[in-house]
């Protein structure tokens, strides 16, 4: 992929593609979450349990992928341009908005441990030296870090300082055990999550405006995502014949394409999903940009950061306070799951009629904003 020429896209016009994607992934976070929180993986009919559980670690891939194309727009007229005061300005703007992430993620990880905040934190400071470097370094990047994190996996302790059964750190607020959970073995390790920031950059950088650019966007996804899903089902299903529990643990563990450990297959199906969706978006976003069923999900996607916190702090806290919040079944947690939802857009759309930010964006904007030399 490379750059396009900045006059092939229509400047300064927001792609209401992206807000849309963005929506899908919160809808998909709280599915995720509420089924984890609630004990209710398994509860269920196996087709719904399998389809559900394909969603893991696929909306929050997404929402970094999308992180990643912001990054690339924001930055856009200064990486052509080359001009070194801009570069400055855009990267000391990521960076004040990487220290409000992870400040605002750390204080939210007691509330909520699989926190991505402060991950997101990390990533953002990252990308932030690497606004003008080449697609072909981003992409190099990326590999890196994907094969690094494997390279670590089969090396170091990944289970060190989890309980796998209560999905708790032990570790965390130690230095040690913060650089291993931020970097190593945590929700969401930069090595190698930061993989996808870096691909939403390169993808930020086309004219997804361009509909060639989108069907191959939208049919690399898709292929790499369903290639390495049915890659991963043959070699899980074959090398399990005949193995104990245990063993076929450690099969699905480092062959399948789940999100822990955050091997190659999971890395190349969530990011495959992630263009698939995105290119499919910004497809649907163009074809209806003006239509009036669109704008409750297009609002949703502009608060995700309001109602990520939200999902848990209203959603599972009122589930809590019912005495629903744990031990129930797979169709409850979607049924709440909806309802939170629908509520979101409601609220969404409410919201963006007075204002134009969410209110923890609002307050991020506030802290945040650009502050030009």
């Amino acid at each position: 992929m490379k750059e396009v020429n900045p006059e092939d896209r229509r400047t300064g016009k927001r792609i209401v593609g992206y807000d849309l994607a963005r929506a899908l992934a919160v809808f998909g976070m709280v599915v995720v979450n509420f089924k984890i929180v609630m004990g209710a993986g398994e509860r269920g009919p196996v087709w719904l349990v399998d389809l559900i559980s394909i969603l893991s670690g696929r909306a929050a891939a997404t929402f970094v992928v999308l992180a990643g194309i912001g990054i690339s727009l924001l930055s856009r007229r200064s990486r052509i341009s080359g001009e070194k005061t801009l570069l400055r300005n855009d990267r000391a703007t990521l960076l004040r908005r990487a220290a409000f992430l992870f400040v605002v993620g750390l204080l939210y990880t007691p509330i909520w441990p699989a926190d991505i905040l402060h991950f997101y934190g990390i990533y953002i400071a990252v990308a932030a030296f690497l606004l003008a470097v080449s697609a072909r370094r981003l992409w190099v990047t990326a590999g890196a870090l994907v094969m690094g994190s494997a390279v670590l996996v089969v090396t170091l302790d990944y289970s060190r300082e989890w309980n796998w059964q209560t999905l708790d750190y032990s570790g965390f607020w130690s230095p040690s055990g913060m650089l291993r959970h931020l970097f190593f073995n945590g929700f969401h390790p930069v090595i190698p999550w930061l993989a996808f920031l870096l691909f939403g950059m390169i993808i930020g950088r086309q004219n997804v405006e361009d509909s060639a650019v989108r069907r191959r966007i939208f049919w690399w996804g898709a292929v790499v995502a369903l290639a390495t899903e049915g890659l991963s089902r043959l070699l899980v299903n074959g090398l399990s014949v005949g193995a104990g529990p245990e063993d076929r643990e450690t099969i699905i563990a480092l062959l399948g394409t789940g999100p822990m450990p955050p091997l190659p297959l999971y890395m190349l199906a969530g990011a495959g999903t992630a263009a698939a969706v995105i290119a499919g978006m910004v497809s649907l976003g163009l074809r209806y940009e003006n239509s009036i069923w669109l704008r409750p999900i297009e609002a949703t996607g502009q608060l995700a950061l309001s109602l990520y916190v939200a999902h848990v702090v209203i959603g599972m806290g009122f589930l809590e306070s019912i005495e629903r919040l744990h031990d129930q079944t797979l169709w409850f947690s979607l049924f709440a799951s909806a309802v939170f939802c629908s509520v979101g857009m409601v609220f969404a759309s409410v919201v963006r009629r007075r204002f134009k930010r969410g209110p923890i964006e609002a307050l991020m904007r506030l802290v945040t904003g650009p502050r030009r030399s």
